[in-house]
C-alpha cells in the first residue's frame, strides 16, 4: 500500500506538471482524486489492510492526498496564469512613443469650478474649504433644518453607523450622528464660527445625496457655494453678483431671474432660473440652476451673529449643471468615466 501510494504521488507530480488547459487539468483531477480516481480506489483498499497497520496506513493516505491537492492548485495556478498572460498580450515596453503623448489639460469640472473662483476672486470672495464627512448639527442642526425636513431622512442622506468615529470631525450635539455631507453650506458654518464679519467666502467641493444617477443626477457631484455677511446687505446685492457671475462665465446675453422658494437656512428664498439660448444645447426659455436667498436671522444667532446688525446672502449650485451647459454636455455619466476620448475634447 505504502509503494502505491508513493508511485501515485510520483506519477501526480509528473502528470500535473505538463498539463496547459482546463479541459487537461479536469481530466487529470478527474483521474487522481475523482471518485472513481486512483486514489479513491487506493482507499477503498484500507479493508484489507491489518488493523495494526492501518493508523499508519491512513496518516500516509492522508498525506498523500494533501500533496495530490498543493499539485492540483499549483497546476491550476500555472494555468491560470497562461490564461491571463493570452489575454493580457505581449508586454509592453513603456519606453516606446505612443500617439497620445502629449500635454495633459485639466478635467471640464476643473476648468469649471477654477473659472467660477477666479470670477468671484474678482469681487473680492476667497476661497474656503471643509471636510466631506460631517456632523448632523454642521450640515443640519445650525442652518435652521429641523429634525423632520425630508433632507435628513436616511433615503436622502448618507449617515454613517452610529458606533462610526472620525478624529477630525467632533461632534457638537450628544447622540448626532455623522454623515456626508449634502451641500457646502456646513463650510459657511464652520468659517462664520471661526470669525466675525464681514465675511465673503465661495465654497467649492464634493458633496453627496440619494439621488437617482441618470443623465442629469448623481449621487456624488460638485457644488460650489458662496456667503457674504456685512451691514445693510440686500437682496439687490445678491441679484446683482449672479447677474455678474453667469454673463462673465456663460456670455453677456445671459440674464438671471427669481423664483419665490424655501430654504430652511435663507429667508426669503429664491431658486434661480437663468436664459442662455446662446449656448448649446439650451432648448428652454428659462432653466433652473441653483438656489439662494438671505441668510435666516436663525443661523445668524445660532453662530452669534447679532441678526439686528448683520445682514447677507447665500446661494449655491451643481458645478456639473453649469460644465453641461457650458460645454453642450448632455449626460452627467460623462464626467465620471474617464473616457479619454470625452476628456481630450478639452486640451
Amino acid at each position: 500500500m505504502q509503494e502505491k501510494l508513493n508511485g501515485l504521488a510520483v506519477k501526480a507530480q509528473t502528470d500535473l506538471a505538463s498539463l496547459t488547459t482546463r479541459p487537461e487539468f479536469e481530466a487529470a483531477k478527474a483521474r487522481l482524486v475523482g471518485p472513481h480516481g486512483e486514489l479513491t480506489a487506493l482507499m477503498k483498499q484500507m479493508g484489507a489492510v491489518p488493523k495494526e497497520e492501518r493508523p499508519a496506513v491512513g496518516k500516509l493516505i492522508n498525506e498523500t492526498k494533501q500533496r495530490i491537492q498543493e499539485l492540483l492548485d499549483a497546476g491550476l495556478a500555472r494555468i491560470e496564469a497562461r490564461e491571463m498572460q493570452a489575454q493580457l498580450g505581449p508586454a509592453v515596453d513603456p519606453t516606446l512613443p505612443t500617439p497620445d503623448f502629449g500635454p495633459g489639460t485639466y478635467h471640464p469640472l476643473t476648468l469649471v469650478r477654477e473659472e467660477m473662483c477666479r470670477i468671484l476672486r474678482k469681487v473680492g470672495f476667497t476661497v474656503a474649504d471643509g471636510p466631506e464627512v460631517e456632523s448632523e448639527y454642521y450640515c443640519f442642526d445650525a442652518l435652521n433644518t429641523p429634525a423632520d425636513h425630508p433632507a435628513r431622512d436616511a433615503q436622502d442622506t448618507f449617515y454613517f453607523p452610529d458606533n462610526a468615529r472620525f478624529g477630525n470631525v467632533s461632534k457638537k450635539i450628544d447622540g448626532e450622528k455623522y454623515l456626508l455631507r449634502t451641500h457646502t453650506s456646513s463650510v459657511q458654518i464652520r468659517t462664520m464660527l471661526q470669525g466675525k464679519p464681514p465675511i465673503r467666502i465661495v465654497s467649492p467641493g464634493r458633496v453627496y445625496r440619494r439621488d437617482t444617477t441618470d443623465a442629469t443626477h448623481s449621487a456624488n457631484f460638485n457644488q460650489i457655494e458662496c456667503l457674504y455677511v456685512d451691514k445693510n446687505v440686500t437682496v439687490r446685492d445678491l441679484k446683482a453678483l449672479l447677474d455678474y457671475i453667469f454673463t462673465s462665465l456663460l456670455g453677456p446675453d445671459t440674464k438671471t431671474r427669481f423664483r419665490p422658494h424655501y430654504f430652511s437656512y435663507t429667508e426669503p428664498s429664491f431658486e434661480v432660473d437663468l436664459s442662455a439660448r446662446h449656448l448649446p444645447k439650451v432648448k428652454k426659455d428659462w432653466i433652473e440652476i441653483g438656489g439662494c436667498g438671505m441668510v435666516d436671522p436663525a443661523v445668524f444667532a445660532e453662530v452669534g451673529y447679532d441678526p439686528e446688525v448683520w445682514t447677507g446672502y447665500a446661494f449655491g449650485m451643481g458645478l456639473e449643471r453649469l460644465a453641461m451647459l457650458l460645454y453642450g454636455i448632455d449626460d452627467i455619466r460623462y464626467f465620471y468615466q474617464n473616457d479619454l476620448r470625452f476628456l481630450k475634447q478639452f486640451a
